[in-house]
């Protein structure tokens, strides 16, 4: 995906045009968040299958597998779809994994704050459409529409207490917060969290399909991305500030992951935030 952002509603007509379509599993580039207003979806991920009913929320993570398919409930079905970049909402990405690290989808109740979730998206939508956009109106709708969301969660406790792994996870997350700029191994974390590397890296795998050095250095590059596009910081500055202590390893380190050098990535994401 070119955009930064991206938001639009997906209809019955929508879901009928899909119905006779075979849709394969499939990774995206970007983050996706799903606001079930009427219909249902049916969702695998996490090698799970679950049909689910609106209203809910499901966010699929950028790289992780999992096939979607929208569908007609009582003849209904509308969604807003809302897509981003990881780098447009850096300073609380993570937080969004951690959310939904053990659970995809979320049905919630159907209530004064739901409503207020769809004319949050109606906003955003309204907002995308206009001749000039402002996205920090957009990335300000999107996080109190995310803070919504959070509080609205229901709450199983017996399911969390009995979950160690999605609780280790959860912990690794926030100790991650508090070092990741600092060039600390992945022993640091795992003797934090009183286990070994392999186990620390196993849960990761579990959760995120992920190592735990390949959750680290992205997590590196998203606050990489993030003062790139908010700070006129030199990229040796941005290196050393979250623990490369050569800007030539820096750079090649972002390149691997992303395609494109530091500062191409700043040039176009001026670009982009210029139209």
């Amino acid at each position: 995906m070119q955009e930064l952002f991206k938001i639009f509603r997906f209809t019955e007509t929508d879901a009928k045009a899909l119905e006779s379509q075979s849709i394969k599993p499939h990774v995206h580039d970007f983050e996706e968040l799903i606001i079930g207003v009427k219909g249902k979806i049916s969702h695998f991920i996490d090698f799970d299958d679950e049909t689910v009913y609106a209203p809910f929320v499901s966010f699929v993570t950028q790289g992780k597998p999992h096939l979607l398919q929208p569908q007609l409930h009582e003849g209904k079905c509308d969604l807003w779809v809302i897509r981003f970049r990881s780098e447009f909402m850096s300073e609380t990405i993570f937080n969004l994994y951690g959310y939904f690290h053990n659970r995809a989808n979320i049905t919630l109740p159907t209530n004064r704050c739901f409503g207020r979730l769809t004319s949050l998206c109606e906003m955003m939508y309204d907002e995308v459409n206009r001749a000039n956009p402002n996205l920090s109106i957009i990335k300000q709708l999107l996080t109190t529409l995310l803070t919504m969301v959070y509080n609205e969660k229901p709450e199983d406790p017996e399911q969390e207490s009995s979950n160690a792994h999605s609780q280790t996870y959860a912990n690794f997350l926030r100790i991650l917060e508090e070092n990741f700029r600092r060039p600390e191994k992945i022993s640091f974390y795992a003797e934090k969290l009183f286990m070994s590397e392999r186990n620390l890296n196993l849960i990761c795998q579990e959760v995120m399909q992920q190592s735990v050095g390949e959750i680290i250095e992205t997590r590196k590059l998203t606050e990489a991305k993030n003062l790139l596009i908010n700070t006129n910081k030199t990229v040796a500055e941005i290196g050393f500030e979250l623990g490369y202590n050569e800007k030539a390893y820096f750079s090649k380190v972002f390149k691997r992951k992303t395609g494109q050098t530091p500062s191409d990535f700043r040039n176009e994401m001026k670009q982009l935030i210029s139209k």
